[in-house]
């Protein structure tokens, strides 16, 4: 099925933030204002085509009646395997002296959430991330805009089993770390040095029982305020700096 971005703005969004799009869609009768001619800018600067059709057919594509005359059809997020996230995360350890940062989500149910992850994750050298197949948040327009288009910058695979994929990062020389309030150790205290699989659980559930029996270990952030707890994508950048902290390098300019 046909993944479709509804309305103006949101057509904006996706094609400013490099989303891979089949074709731009747009009502016979359409006002010409200041967002359309965007569009219309922006599609060809990315020899992205653009079809003139009746507002009644877009009226039966639309699944929220919200398209304004404009929509865009989506092509679909090109996904890796988790081969190719090992293979990327030896990379990673070879050019970076042995640090590599692997990122799996238990799964997250936000795609926004899964966008504000991946552009933490691209900024600090990730080498992929990891998302189950099924009951989770998959790559939409959300993840595009809330990235700002790393999403598009790093190897995202999609995994039938979660607790398998940590053990093949185990074997390949990785510690997995479990982002849980109720890990015993605060994160500045754990070894973060080296080859990391950093796990982060559901938004509301946290990581499962299951998948916590895979990792190596938990760690926390500590709070000293009066809410209970960041939201995921909060908490995962402010685990995701710490790793880079720890292997930071003075060749990279990367002090403590």
């Amino acid at each position: 099925m046909a993944d479709y971005i509804e309305g103006k703005r949101p057509v904006v969004e996706a094609l400013r933030t490099q989303m891979p799009i089949k074709c731009v869609l747009v009502a016979d009768n359409v006002q010409r204002d200041s967002l359309v001619n965007d569009i219309l800018r922006k599609a060809k600067q990315r020899d992205i085509p653009v079809k003139t059709i009746s507002r009644k057919r877009l009226d039966e594509i639309s699944e929220r009646g919200s398209h304004q005359g404009v929509m865009a059809e989506a092509l679909p997020f090109d996904y890796v395997n988790g081969t190719a996230i090992l293979k990327a995360a030896e990379a990673s350890a070879e050019a970076h002296d042995g640090r590599a940062l692997v990122v799996v989500l238990d799964h997250i149910t936000d795609a926004g959430n899964l966008g504000a992850i991946a552009r933490s994750a691209e900024s600090v050298g990730a080498a992929g991330i990891v998302i189950p197949n099924k009951r989770a948040a998959r790559v939409t327009a959300a993840t595009y805009k809330s990235s700002a288009g790393a999403i598009a910058h790093i190897p995202v695979a999609q995994v039938a089993n979660i607790a398998s994929t940590l053990d093949r990062l185990k074997e390949a020389g990785f510690w997995v770390a479990a982002a849980t309030e109720h890990a015993a150790d605060y994160i500045w205290d754990a070894n973060l040095k080296g080859k990391i699989a950093l796990v982060l659980g559901n938004e509301g559930e946290g990581v499962s029982r299951l998948v916590l029996e895979h990792c190596d270990f938990g760690v926390k952030l500590p709070q000293v305020g009066a809410v209970s707890s960041l939201n995921v994508a909060q908490a995962s950048t402010a685990c995701m700096y710490e790793w880079l902290r720890q292997n930071r390098t003075a060749a990279e300019g990367l002090r403590g």
